[in-house]
């Protein structure tokens, strides 16, 4: 009896196309080349991606979904205020991304000071902005709304500056399970939510004194 043929998902391209990439430490030369190697067909490959390159971006906004899937499975999250439910997001989605380093090292170190400019990205951006929306609370709108400047859209901005920011800290992090970005990204968080509140300077000058020790002073 004929073995049964495994079907093709989109997840299963997702997986072989990172094994590629990490064992040949680059991405495949075409469409053809990927799908022959790997033993299924150009039209099963079409019916999830147009490209190569859309896979690339794809794997960078499933990080996203897969860190806000979990943050939903725990049930405490939404009893949470906006600030925490930010530092549960960044918690979890660095946790993703250690569990995927190799990939997302040999990705990203190329481009590590170009990361805003980078393409593969816009997924992560997109999807990453859609939560922002989500997570922002009534109160605080209302809050923000005595500030002229302040708009919606300049926090996700802002947001997503952080993002990259804290993205290429990790990058660069050799410290023990990488606790120095769980430090920044304790004291970058608190930063922001007390520099939009017009809150006392405290958290930024902590800030700003790891992110000198870190990246000036060190030896």
């Amino acid at each position: 009896m004929a073995t049964k043929k495994t079907a093709i998902t989109k997840d299963k391209i997702v997986s072989m196309y990172m094994d590629h990439v990490l064992e040949h430490s680059e991405k495949p030369k075409s469409v053809y080349n990927f799908t022959k190697t790997n033993g299924f067909t150009e039209t099963e490959f079409y019916a999830f991606f147009g490209t190569i390159e859309s896979i690339e971006k794809e794997i960078f906004r499933m990080f996203v979904e897969k860190t806000i899937e979990l943050l939903h499975k725990n049930s405490e999250y939404e009893t949470y205020d906006m600030k925490s439910k930010m530092l549960s997001f960044y918690f979890t989605f660095f946790e993703i991304l250690t569990a995927n380093r190799s990939y997302v090292v040999l990705v990203l170190k190329e481009h590590n000071n170009q990361l805003k400019k980078l393409s593969l990205l816009a997924g992560l951006r997109e999807r990453f902005k859609e939560y922002l929306t989500e997570v922002i609370e009534d109160d605080f709108r209302t809050q923000q709304e005595r500030f002229q400047n302040f708009q919606e859209k300049a926090f996700q901005e802002t947001s997503w500056i952080q993002l990259l920011l804290t993205l290429k800290f990790w990058l660069d992090d050799a410290s023990p399970a990488f606790e120095k970005t769980d430090i920044y990204i304790e004291k970058s968080v608190k930063a922001t939510f007390e520099l939009m509140n017009i809150a006392p300077i405290d958290s930024l000058i902590d800030f700003g004194k790891f992110i000198f020790k870190e990246k000036i002073y060190k030896k």
